[in-house]
């Protein structure tokens, strides 16, 4: 019975032994940190702005984005699957924000709600893709562009629409 507790004991180490120094334990947990930080920013601004996709929403996507790249990477993957697995995140996201868009009718015109949050979702796994991939200075200029998109844009626009009048 003792022989067999220790091929249990080494079994269960080898399944645990994917982080192989400290390194390695450092950079997965600087990006998937991160990337929960940038998705949470943009998430945080989404909720303050009263938006179903908020805080916890970006941050998870984020941090997904960021380990679906990051995994591979770790385990030696080549460029050509590292595009597979980026397409595969591409696609995945763009379901994940065709569930945040509603079409409702007023009237006579269809009014579609959910675009910016959508957009806002797929840009955050672009972000999680870049952390996850070691770009973080790609992924914290992108985050800064997004946020400028979504709190300051509107407030151009309103000025605009004031300068025109009725």
């Amino acid at each position: 019975m003792n022989a067999w507790w220790h091929e249990v004991w080494v079994t269960l180490q080898a399944e645990f032994a994917d982080i192989t120094d400290a390194s390695q334990l450092t950079r997965m947990t600087v990006r998937l940190l991160m990337a929960a930080v940038l998705g949470g920013i943009l998430g945080f601004e989404r909720e303050h702005q009263g938006k179903a996709a908020g805080v916890r929403t970006h941050m998870l996507v984020a941090m997904g984005a960021a380990l679906f790249v990051l995994v591979p990477q770790m385990s030696g993957s080549q460029a050509d699957a590292m595009s597979r697995v980026v397409q595969g995140v591409i696609a995945g996201i763009g379901f994940l924000g065709a569930g945040t868009i509603l079409k409702n009718h007023e009237g006579d015109e269809g009014h579609v709600k959910g675009l910016t949050t959508a957009a806002g979702l797929w840009m955050t796994a672009a972000i999680g893709v870049a952390t996850g991939l070691g770009r973080e200075a790609t992924a914290v200029l992108s985050t800064l562009f997004a946020l400028g998109v979504f709190s300051v844009m509107p407030r151009i626009v309103k000025l605009i629409d004031k300068d025109r009048g009725p």
